[in-house]
């Protein structure tokens, strides 16, 4: 065992962890190996190695975790499933005959998915294959497609059952279920803000985009089958969580027998589809579980090496306001989002900076609404906007600053949401509150 100060193995695990990561190794493994270097400079290899055992029967051993592959199959599914076109079918016959009105209906469409998806890297993807082919053949510009599928995928993360949440909620010991609910109103509301803003746009900017056919209401009405298995699927879960009929655990088992009830009603079913899914779930679950992993044991070394408790002290003794603190944090947040992906992100910083937020007043569901819109922001702005990313491999005819190029306003409407989510508390607690009242 070593004689450095605990201060000085703080800085070094942390220096380890970045170099690690400039190195290009996974984020999980890169914490890990902080984390054990870190406690075997404090503590000692025996130690170490059994903080890390423990670390990860105790995470793996939990039962909020089975939430994650049980909610990334059931979006997988339903977007191997048919329910994005059907849904993008309804929506653009109600909207598609506006200025604009294909990007709104993207838009709507990825928030409906997001209702049964949960990621938005998935929620992008799939909508890019459904929506763009339609907008390239009406004349819409790529940098404004392409900015409203990336902006509309992010709302995947922000409406419930979002996996971003199940993360939350494990880390901070908040209620999954609770923290759903909280993420319905505000997705609603971003989602119309959204569809003004690209309305705004397309009035001040016409080259745009241009117009298709109205169409009837007869085609309207017969064309709301398209979102009946979202829905369905949506009121299933969300409905059986609220009347206790289902923990978070089984309602995402109960949603992904659905989705595949659902993908049978749209003549999608097949085994191949089923085993690419379970393929997929794993590969995604096992990602997410490995950041966790490593993110718990290194957060253990920063509380053990006394780094987290003295950034918690300092900002507490600073005597700065709690707006000043929660500044400070959201452009930590921004930073961060444009440089790693939303679990790094979450599995990171939320021990240390969850417990400062709520002991200055902030309420823990308005604080996971608010680290989701944060990571969202990161998630289409430079330099590595990893929705964007993901975008821009899809189509490598189209420049990656094209693609960050439509994103801006988008940007720009989620800024002026976060704000009001900061100062309105009650868009983020007014619906849990009325959910579980009595």
């Amino acid at each position: 065992m070593t004689e450095l100060p605990l201060w000085a193995i703080g800085v070094i695990g942390a220096g380890i962890f970045f170099v690690l990561m400039f190195l290009r190794m996974h984020v999980g493994l890169s914490l890990m190996i902080a984390g054990f270097v870190g406690i075997w400079l404090s503590r000692g290899l025996d130690a170490s190695l059994n903080t890390m055992a423990t670390t990860v029967w105790r995470v793996g051993n939990s039962q909020y975790l089975v939430v994650i592959p049980l909610f990334v199959l059931m979006g997988i599914i339903a977007g191997q499933g048919g329910v994005t076109e059907s849904a993008f079918g309804t929506f653009n016959k109600f909207v598609g005959h506006l200025r604009g009105g294909l990007a709104m209906a993207t838009v709507g469409t990825c928030a409906a998915f997001g209702a049964v998806c949960g990621d938005n890297i998935a929620t992008a993807a799939t909508m890019d294959k459904a929506a763009l082919p339609e907008m390239r053949k009406y004349g819409y510009k790529d940098h404004f497609s392409l900015g409203a599928i990336a902006a509309g995928g992010n709302l995947g993360i922000l409406i419930p059952p979002s996996t971003a949440f199940v993360v939350f909620g494990f880390i901070t010991q908040t209620s999954i279920a609770a923290l759903f609910i909280a993420g319905i109103l505000p997705g609603i509301v971003l989602t119309i803000m959204f569809m003004v803003q690209i309305a705004m746009q397309c009035k001040i900017d016409p080259t745009l985009c241009s117009v298709q056919p109205k169409a009837s209401w007869v085609q309207r009405l017969v064309s709301l089958k398209g979102i009946i298995g979202i829905l369905v699927v949506f009121l299933f879960v969300m409905g059986g969580m609220l009347t206790g009929l289902f923990t978070p655990t089984e309602a995402g088992a109960a949603g992904s027998i659905a989705v595949i009830v659902v993908s049978i009603f749209y003549k999608r079913f097949s085994l191949k589809m089923v085993w690419h899914s379970l393929v997929e779930a794993t590969r995604i679950s096992a990602m997410i579980l490995l950041l966790i992993f490593g993110a718990q044991f290194f957060s253990h070394f920063l509380t053990t090496s006394e780094v987290a408790p003295a950034m918690s002290n300092a900002l507490v003794d600073a005597g700065l306001s709690k707006w000043l603190v929660m500044l400070l944090v959201i452009i930590l947040y921004f930073i961060l989002g444009m440089l790693m992906d939303i679990w790094s992100v979450m599995i990171i910083t939320l021990p240390i900076f969850f417990p400062i937020l709520t002991d200055l007043g902030f309420d823990p569901l308005q604080l996971g609404v608010i680290a989701v819109l944060c990571i969202m922001i990161g998630c289409i702005t430079p330099p590595v906007g990893v929705v964007v990313f993901s975008l821009a491999g899809m189509h490598k005819e189209v420049p990656m600053y094209t693609i960050f190029k439509g994103c801006w306003a988008f940007v720009a409407t989620m800024l002026i949401f976060l704000i009001l989510v900061v100062f309105l508390p009650w868009l983020s607690t007014w619906l849990p509150g009325l959910m579980y009242a009595g």
